[in-house]
């Protein structure tokens, strides 16, 4: 669990197919109520993941997401809490707050998954709710700590939300699938500064009552 990070730096190493394959079968033991397993996920890996980014290219930037991946009113301490880790992010690469143009640029490397080799797609079927989202939270995370395990390293990235058009008609998602995330997949380029983040975590006594 202390191992396992948001990585936002790869290698250009690749990952086998095999590898992948594995993790995703093991991930697939995650809990699911019910037993309905409704993660449908799509992979990239090599060639694939080249195509999609030509195919980003020519495709919109920013698109409306199909779901509030934050809520319109953020109270604290969540507010505060999102704010100080984009600040400790921005700080290890010695990107300023007024420095709009470097937090683009930076922020526009989630188009290229950080420079990792591999990635996925997780789809959900739009007539799932709650319970079987939080389905695809347990997956995605059995799959990174399994991955840490395998000595590579990931990124969940709720920002291709924005990007869902252009994912569906690469991937060739049908239209009751709505994406909910991408994962960055690779070996971690321990030289770079950004992987120097730990975000903090809110004490205990905060968060959890003893009855």
């Amino acid at each position: 669990m202390h191992k396992r990070k948001s990585v936002r730096q790869f290698t250009s190493d690749p990952v086998p197919d095999e590898v992948l394959r594995g993790l995703l079968a093991d991930a697939a033991r995650a809990p699911s109520g019910g037993n309905l397993q409704p993660w449908r996920i799509y992979v990239l890996n090599g060639e694939s993941m080249a195509k999609l980014r030509e195919h980003l290219a020519g495709q919109p930037p920013i698109e409306k997401p199909e779901y509030d991946i934050y809520p319109a009113e953020l109270g604290e301490p969540y507010r505060t809490n999102r704010f100080a880790v984009g600040e400790a992010m921005y700080a290890t690469l010695g990107i300023a707050r007024e420095d709009k143009d470097g937090r683009r640029r930076q922020f526009a490397h989630n188009n290229d998954f950080f420079g990792a080799p591999a990635a996925m797609f997780c789809f959900v079927d739009r007539g799932m709710g709650k319970p079987q989202w939080s389905d695809l939270g347990m997956f995605l995370q059995t799959f990174m700590l399994l991955a840490v395990e395998r000595g590579l390293g990931t990124c969940a990235q709720e920002y291709w939300a924005v990007r869902h058009g252009a994912v569906r008609s690469f991937v060739g998602a049908p239209e009751n699938e709505m994406l909910f995330c991408g994962m960055a997949i690779g070996h971690v380029d321990e030289s770079a500064a950004i992987n120097t983040l730990v975000s903090e975590r809110m004490p205990l006594e905060m968060w959890a009552n003893f009855l």
